[in-house]
């Protein structure tokens, strides 16, 4: 699985399904864009692969490790339907 952040495909050093979504860890740019779009508005955060494809995700925990940062992201519905 990877992410859709914005206009951008964002592939995490590690994504962890969880039950209610799933976990990522980010780093460096991919971090920034996920903040960026998480409180500026700058783009929606969408799954790509898996179950959760395309569903729209909210932030709803960052706990920063070393370098890395750990971000939980929740869906919040069903999948987009493509055109």
């Amino acid at each position: 699985m990877d992410l859709i952040i914005g206009s951008r495909h964002v592939t995490p050093d590690v994504i962890t399904r969880t039950r209610e979504g799933v976990e990522a860890v980010l780093r460096g740019e991919a971090l920034l864009s996920l903040l960026d779009s998480a409180f500026h508005g700058a783009g929606t955060i969408e799954v790509l692969g898996g179950d959760l494809d395309r569903c729209p995700m909210e932030v709803t925990g960052i706990a920063m490790q070393g370098g890395a940062t750990r971000v939980t992201l929740t869906a919040l519905g069903a999948a987009r339907r493509l055109m």
